[in-house]
């Protein structure tokens, strides 16, 4: 199967003549190249990076590679990825100021597969043993509700106590909160809106976080567009 990227590095090569301050600093930021960059030019592209010839003052020229993160699977992810790079970049390097955002918003997909995923995992790896009755729903429709659990956990032999299995996500909820915190140091002034993005993190878990550094992108492409 062929690199849907790969196929079109010569225009895009040649497209990217016309912005050599971005190139630059994808050399400076991504390659860690701290000397005096006076040119760089893109040689190639493809799915999984970019390769940069670059010049310093002193005369050198030197070659790096930039891989993507995660990979590009179509051409179209080609352009969004290239400004999200260069705002990151200039961002990076104090040529933009670093996005703050003012407001939450709250991923409803993200938080309904959030849900569902939980439920899931009680359903399966907890679920109530046999003869168990709940607000007056009669043991055999328990019974009947939570077969294919009682299954899965028979012929896997993997199950947890409840109390365990609380505890389990709760670690992890806590580890993606303590990351939302760490965004919010950086992208958050408010300390409400702070509370609000860890608080929700320990509720619903990954989206939240996703959603957050989604917006800190789309925040820094805008600022780039504005600035271009």
């Amino acid at each position: 199967m062929s690199d849907p990227v790969a196929s079109k590095s010569g225009f895009l090569c040649m497209y990217m003549k016309n912005h050599p301050d971005t190139l630059v600093a994808y050399v400076k930021y991504f390659g860690k190249v701290e000397g005096n960059v006076l040119t760089a030019q893109m040689s190639s592209i493809d799915s999984k990076g970019m390769t940069l010839l670059y010049k310093l003052k002193s005369g050198e020229s030197k070659t790096i590679r930039v891989p993507f993160d995660p990979l590009l699977s179509k051409y179209e992810d080609v352009k969004p990825r290239l400004l999200g790079m260069k705002a990151e970049a200039q961002e990076g390097l104090g040529m933009i100021k670093t996005p703050q955002l003012t407001s939450f918003r709250f991923p409803r997909l993200g938080g309904l597969i959030s849900v569902l995923c939980t439920l899931t995992y009680f359903y399966f790896l907890s679920p109530p043993p046999p003869g168990t009755t709940f607000l007056d729903i009669p043991v055999s429709t328990m019974d009947a509700l939570f077969a294919p659990a009682h299954v899965f956990r028979s012929t896997t032999g993997f199950g947890l106590a409840f109390g365990t299995a609380l505890a389990v996500m709760g670690s992890i909820h806590s580890a993606e909160a303590l990351y939302s915190w760490y965004l919010c140091r950086h992208y958050v002034k408010s300390n409400l809106l702070t509370a609000a993005y860890v608080g929700s993190t320990m509720i619903f878990g990954m989206p939240m976080w996703v959603d957050l550094k989604k917006r800190v992108q789309e925040k820094r492409i805008e600022s780039v567009m504005k600035v271009e």
